[in-house]
């Protein structure tokens, strides 16, 4: 399904986004822009499969399921009956959509953020009071919020993300890699929003009290924390309305800075989820082995902020056909995600899905038992401390995340590039860079970052 380019011929978005900010209020702001069409794609939509284009474009118009530019050749929406909300698809599940190898797809998916217990489960209503139009809040969040029935949610067990998903992948068979290229990415509305939760984040309240660790008044958030009641309204999560703007030819998020005025950041979206179906021995959709939360050796919730437009993502993959879903869709993510929530908000992605054949090349070697990321620029070798998910327990442990991204760098450097792996250890020492993914998804992440000009 394919849809044509919007005609652009509009004013200046930078001039015509600043001056509703100064004039209207940043209440007003995503409405009146919307509206008088101040947030305009930074680069130009393209119909069919997509093309190089600015990583970051804002689309004139709110991308409800179905319109707007949809640049795959298939298009998957996010439906009550279909998406899965907190939960992976297991190996024998049923695809919600096919595609060939090599095609393309896009998919619109959801974010959490807005439509959570804490939250209120009512979208609508929740970004209405932020002063967010009814008919700028997406029609497939209301329908998950108030629809999704597929087994009973719980607020404090689930995982938040809504997945979509599976995709069946012609040909992919297990031994394979799934090579997953994401190669645009829309935000589907102007805003965002960014959460944190007592329970959870870098400075969650059980960390607190340990010998040299953060104190009870350190803990974030700081209003009280009420989840003693088991009523997700009163437990003093804290969620903060983020708008997006175009200035200075760059999509932008803002927040208040107290009477300074406000900070304001440049967007990168990218899936904080993507995975392929590795469990075959969950009874129930809700089954602990498929929580979305933990990452795992097909991928899930792996939260590397370099996986933007451009990248790819390797998985090994073990079901016939892949079985790919996605989710949890980032506007913008600081390395380590410390308060829990990147910039939160829901993107129509269009992907690339290619099957790599063992022996072809086509896949890093590393990645056909472990996930693998590449960008134009640099090649990640990734990390994890429990890469089994929730199974046999949990470990949060960042030296054991570093110390495997480390060994996947160095199989990667000696298998793939030809170096002494002494050598390779040196120069991983020397001159790469080892990042933390994030902290907070129960099983933690490290990725190494190589630079592919040191090779050339």
């Amino acid at each position: 399904m394919t849809t044509t380019a919007h005609d652009q011929t509009t004013p200046d978005p930078q001039e015509a986004a600043e001056r509703l900010e100064r004039g209207i209020g940043r209440r007003g702001f995503v409405q009146a822009a919307l509206a008088t069409g101040a947030l305009l794609a930074a680069g130009a939509a393209t119909a069919g499969p997509a093309v190089a284009a600015p990583k970051t474009r804002l689309p004139r118009e709110v991308l409800q399921p179905g319109k707007g530019p949809i640049d795959g050749q298939v298009y998957l929406p996010s439906r009550p009956d279909e998406v899965l909300w907190g939960y992976l698809p297991r190996t024998g599940d049923a695809p919600v959509a096919r595609v060939r190898s090599g095609g393309t797809i896009t998919i619109d998916t959801v974010s959490h953020e807005g439509i959570l217990e804490d939250q209120g489960r009512d979208p609508a209503a929740w970004f209405g009071s932020l002063g967010v139009p009814r008919e700028q809040v997406l029609d497939d969040a209301v329908a998950i919020a108030a629809e999704y029935a597929r087994h009973p949610r719980s607020f404090d067990a689930d995982g938040p993300h809504v997945v979509t998903g599976p995709v069946h992948v012609e040909g992919a068979r297990p031994g394979d890699v799934l090579k997953i290229e994401l190669l645009t990415a829309l935000p589907r509305v102007p805003y965002g929003v960014v959460s944190s939760r007592h329970g959870k984040g870098a400075l969650a309240a059980g960390f607190a009290g340990a010998p040299g660790d953060i104190t009870a008044a350190e803990v974030m958030p700081t209003t009280p924390d009420g989840r003693s009641t088991g009523d997700p309204l009163k437990y003093g999560n804290v969620s903060l309305f983020t708008p997006l703007a175009v200035r200075g030819g760059a999509v932008r998020a803002s927040l208040p800075r107290g009477s300074r005025g406000t900070v304001s950041w440049p967007v990168d979206p990218f899936a904080g989820l993507m995975a392929v179906a590795t469990v075959g021995d969950a009874p129930a959709l809700n089954d602990p082995l498929v929580n979305s939360i933990p990452p795992t050796v097909g991928g899930g919730n792996i939260d590397v902020n370099l996986l933007g437009v451009g990248s790819a993502f390797y998985v090994p993959v073990v079901a016939p056909g892949a079985l790919f879903s996605v989710g949890d869709p980032h506007m913008s993510m600081g390395s380590g995600e410390v308060a829990l929530t990147a910039l939160e908000g829901s993107l129509r992605l269009t992907f690339r899905l290619s099957v790599c054949r063992k022996g072809s090349s086509d896949a890093p070697s590393v990645a056909f038992r472990y996930p693998f990321g590449e960008t134009p620029e640099s090649w990640l070798p990734i990390g994890m401390s429990d890469p089994d998910g929730a199974r046999n327990g949990q470990l949060s442990d960042l030296d054991i995340a570093n110390r495997r991204a480390v060994v996947n760098a160095l199989d990667f450097l000696q298998n793939d590039l030809g170096m002494d792996r002494a050598v390779a250890y040196a120069y991983l020492s020397a001159a790469v860079d080892f990042e933390v993914s994030q902290v907070v998804d129960r099983t933690v992440g490290v990725h190494g970052v190589i630079p592919k000009s040191h090779f050339r």
